[in-house]
């Protein structure tokens, strides 16, 4: 699965958390996205990880928030993925061809800017904010 998917799913799964004031299965999020619960125990994982979420077994357990959808910010959403950056280089281009031997570098510095840019947004957004603007489009 490739980082877009998995953002969006994680966002997604948030979401759904700061609407719930139970804890929730990953069945019951797996429900949500229409994914299979195993998908959700992966994302769920980087997740806690990162301090974003616990989970609880038993059988009034599953997942909850572990901050208020007030302080998580997209941009933590986006670090619990584990990736270094969004747009990658090819790794091998022809260092004897004049573009490719000089590409990386010029890609580099473009991908850094876009990556910047990218955090800068997602730093302006919590997952409070993005179940502000679900529920204002439910309500169409």
């Amino acid at each position: 699965m490739n980082t877009n998917q998995r953002f969006a799913i994680s966002i997604h799964a948030l979401t759904l958390l700061a609407a719930n004031s139970a804890p929730l299965t990953s069945e019951m999020i797996a429900g949500s996205v229409d994914t299979n619960p195993v998908v959700i125990r992966r994302t769920m994982a980087g997740l806690r990880q990162r301090g974003l979420v616990k989970s609880k077994s038993g059988a009034h357990g599953g997942w909850k928030l572990m901050r208020d959808p007030k302080q998580i910010l997209l941009c933590d959403v986006y670090l619990s993925l584990g990736e270094d950056t969004v747009l990658a280089i090819h790794a091998h281009p022809n260092k004897y061809c004049p573009v490719g031997g000089n590409i990386k570098g010029t890609l580099q510095e473009i991908f850094s800017v876009t990556q910047n840019a990218m955090m800068d947004s997602l730093r302006q957004v919590t997952i409070a904010d993005v179940l502000a603007d679900v529920r204002a489009k439910g309500k169409k």
